[in-house]
């Protein structure tokens, strides 16, 4: 069973608000595994300049599903954010990911014959391989050199783990270090 929660940032989240998004979240259980019981982590955010913002993160075994909208009307938000989680499951249980799709967390679902124009869209094509040797340096220096190349990310040795880490630029204009597991 599927368990949603529901938190809300600069807003209350009334009874019709949740009612609605526990309604939009809940039609998503046909696609998971009934001994899952994911969670779905619903945060709606209003921004006094910008409109809404609707995230939803539901962690599986094997893959997080992960969409966020942002849109003048809550409701509509909440509707386009269970489109895209909607063609990430499809994704994911289509060609692209053929060696995962068996893995628990998601159940077999009979997919829908997906349009040409979404067919299109979730073709992953690449179309660019660059090769690169990655540089002793801190985290400082990536940035500085991210931002001298004019990239929105740069990947690097971290001199003090010896470790690949990723530093890049955030939405709010500062930085997030990635930094991975040995």
């Amino acid at each position: 069973m599927l368990t949603i929660n529901v938190r809300g940032e600069n807003i209350e989240v009334t009874p019709s608000i949740r009612e609605y998004v526990e309604k939009k979240v809940t039609k998503m259980e046909k696609y998971f595994s009934p001994d899952s019981n994911p969670i779905a982590h619903v945060n709606l955010k209003i921004y006094p300049s910008k409109g809404t913002k609707v995230e939803v993160t539901i962690p599986l075994p094997y893959i997080t599903l992960r969409a966020e909208e942002m849109n003048d009307d809550m409701y509509a938000g909440i509707d386009l954010v269970i489109d895209k989680l909607e063609r990430q499951i499809k994704k994911f249980k289509t060609k692209v990911n053929r060696k995962d799709r068996d893995k628990p967390g998601i159940k077999d679902i009979p997919l829908d014959d997906v349009p040409a124009e979404d067919a299109k869209e979730d073709e992953s094509e690449i179309v660019r391989t660059k090769r690169l040797s990655l540089k002793p340096m801190d985290a400082e220096e990536a940035v500085l050199q991210m931002e001298m190349l004019g990239h929105e990310f740069f990947i690097f040795e971290d001199s003090e783990t010896n470790g690949a880490s990723i530093v890049y630029k955030r939405n709010d204009g500062k930085y997030g270090l990635i930094e991975t597991n040995e």
